[in-house]
């Protein structure tokens, strides 16, 4: 199962053990650290990074330390495979990214119909009549529907999302983060991405690559096949798989600090410059090297396509935390 409006709108359990068998050893890998102070808290504007300063999307890596199974999971995502964005104006009719909807704290919250409620965040949601979801009203795609409340500081996220013709709306999953804290979902739980991680912090922004010319926060990325297993911030895996050569859910990704982005269009170097800082996360199964921003009619598409020219064998994966594993 793949679990897995800024846009033009711009106001728009496991134990928790490392298995031995296929990870070198994980001790000095301290969660605690990278989970961040569980009382952080800032207010919240969306035009700043989500979550507080010290949460492990916010965080530099460029010298962690590499996983000794990196060239290995490299080689599974496509070493001879090219970086490439999901995200830009149109194509073949269809919008491209994600788009953001952007809603105060007056917005009506109408209820939300989920398949998979077990392990989603329950409605009402505060989602506006006419909310955009990806590549349009008529997609019959994954249908990722984001609502930031900017006044609550609140993130709300669904997978195959529609309307149900009564007002409300109803999707697979659903997932509610507080972007002013660093409080995780329950592993396990899946969100509106198959990794159980929020897509809108990830997100390769036009007002960030633009705007302030710096992005500073980790991305979201796609892998061609992962493993049944998950690491720290992922809460969920997707994948029958158990060849230790494919990555687990969660796996972060880093562009090496060798690769030369000098030829690069500007906003293309802008975001490299991140991925070398803050890389990337496995967030859901999909094409490899293929990672997500939002849908803004500005982007220069050209400019964008430079990214297919970065390789597979410029990324190299840091050492993972403990691998943990969903029970079904």
């Amino acid at each position: 199962m793949k679990l897995l409006v800024l846009a033009s709108l711009m106001i728009v359990l496991s134990c928790g053990s490392s298995d031995s068998s296929d990870q070198v050893d994980q001790t000095q890998t301290n969660i605690q650290d990278l989970e961040g102070e569980k009382d952080s808290f800032k207010p919240y504007s969306y035009h700043d990074r989500a979550f507080p300063d010290d949460n492990i999307w916010n965080r530099d890596i460029s010298h962690d330390p590499i996983d000794p199974q990196s060239d290995v999971f490299i080689n599974s995502l496509g070493r001879s495979g090219t970086l490439h964005a999901d995200f830009g104006t149109i194509w073949a009719g269809q919008k491209l990214g994600m788009p953001v909807n952007v809603v105060y704290g007056n917005q009506t919250k109408v209820p939300i119909t989920l398949t998979y409620a077990s392990h989603s965040d329950s409605g009402p949601y505060p989602i506006p009549p006419e909310a955009l979801v990806q590549h349009g009203q008529n997609s019959d795609g994954d249908r990722h529907l984001i609502v930031v409340d900017v006044d609550n500081g609140l993130l709300y996220e669904m997978y195959r999302a529609f309307p149900d013709g009564r007002g409300g709306w109803k999707a697979d999953s659903g997932a509610i983060f507080d972007l002013k804290t660093n409080k995780q979902r329950p592993d396990h739980f899946t969100s509106a991405d198959a990794a159980g991680l929020p897509i809108f912090p990830a997100l390769v922004r036009y007002d960030e690559v633009v705007g302030k010319g710096e992005i500073r926060h980790a991305l979201r990325v796609t892998a061609n096949k992962t493993r049944k297993a998950y690491v720290f911030p992922a809460t969920h895996q997707a994948s029958n798989l158990t060849n230790l050569s494919l990555p687990p859910m969660g796996a972060r990704l880093r562009l090496k600090k060798s690769f030369d982005i000098s030829k690069y269009p500007a906003s293309v170097q802008v975001i490299l410059r991140a991925l070398k800082k803050y890389g990337m996360f496995i967030a859901d199964n999909g094409v490899s090297w293929q990672i997500t921003g939002d849908h803004n009619m500005n982007w220069n598409d050209q400019e964008l396509s430079a990214l297919r020219s970065v390789p597979g064998s410029a990324f190299e994966v840091i050492k993972l935390p403990p691998l943990k594993y969903t029970p079904w």
